[in-house]
């Protein structure tokens, strides 16, 4: 979304709830007191009213928003400032941008934004070729206790990364490569092979062929896909066979590392969720506020 072409849509808290109340009906709305799904607007009260039991949902009551204080118009402006760039933003900024006076709302505002994204994003399996890592992304940790270093610290966060990538092979030249469709990274809290495997089943479907190196941790990957391929990992397969989750990797250390430097553990998931829903939809341009608020519309927090 362009900040100026924004600006030019919603200029009000009014055209925000008129804009949402679109996308909360498109989305579906469900009655919490029965479970029906038709409803009928109430302009004059600015709420929905079931038609079976009469029961009234506000705008915000079963979005993400649920709970909130915060206008309409501050969240529209936020999500604004977190599609109109491939990077990120800090809380803080957004906080100047926007001249809030509180950093703590505007810094829970975003992780409930970043919920939404992937718990969209979760709706999703990848499938076809995948290509399967592991990446290693720091984060903070105080500095009176001493970490060991290597695989396994404390100082660094294990990260599934998976690549939907397509092998082409031209015709008259016979040159291999690949273009890549979307991508996941799920946290991962230990290097056992269950939770390697409780994570595939979760996001890619079982009629994919995966590729990955020859970790002791892949062994039961071929019981959940069609096909699993391994390979020695080196500086070749990195540029090949898993080229694309290694660009991912280094384009979100890049982007997270270079605005908040080190994260806490328990938000990283938010973070890359952020990070994941924005390359998923890179070629989407100006639409990608629109399904944010789709996201936003949809969710509990």
């Amino acid at each position: 979304m362009n900040i100026l072409r924004f600006m030019e849509d919603f200029p009000t808290e009014e055209a925000c709830k008129n804009h949402f109340r679109i996308q909360r009906e498109q989305e579906g709305v469900n009655c919490k007191k029965c479970g029906h799904t038709h409803h009928y607007w109430l302009k004059s009260k600015g709420q929905w009213q079931c038609r079976n039991c009469d029961f009234r949902t506000t705008l915000k009551s079963g979005s993400i928003m649920e709970g909130s204080k915060v206008d309409l118009h501050t969240w529209y402006k936020a999500m604004a400032f977190m599609t109109y760039s491939k990077k990120t933003i800090s809380a803080s900024e957004l906080q100047r941008q926007l001249n809030h006076p509180k950093y703590d709302t505007i810094w829970r505002l975003m992780h409930k934004i970043r919920t939404a994204m992937g718990k969209r994003d979760a709706l999703y399996l990848l499938e076809g070729a995948i290509e399967f890592d592991e990446g290693y992304f720091e984060k903070a940790t105080s500095e009176k206790v001493k970490l060991k270093r290597g695989r396994g610290s404390q100082r660094q966060m294990n990260v599934a990364v998976m690549a939907e990538s397509t092998p082409l092979e031209d015709i008259e030249t016979g040159k291999k490569n690949s273009q890549c469709r979307y991508f996941k990274m799920k946290v991962l809290y230990d290097h056992k092979s269950e939770t390697i495997n409780d994570t595939l089943e979760e996001n890619i479907q079982e009629k994919s062929i995966v590729f990955s190196d020859k970790s002791t941790s892949y062994v039961d990957i071929s019981d959940y896909v069609e096909i699993h391929m391994t390979e020695k990992s080196d500086k070749k397969t990195t540029k090949t066979t898993l080229k694309w989750v290694h660009i991912a990797i280094s384009n979100a250390k890049r982007s997270l590392l270079g605005v908040f430097h080190k994260i806490k553990g328990k938000y990283l998931q938010l973070y890359l969720n952020e990070f994941c829903y924005k390359l998923n939809r890179r070629y989407f341009g100006s639409k990608v506020f629109d399904r944010l608020t789709l996201a936003v519309a949809k969710y509990y927090w």
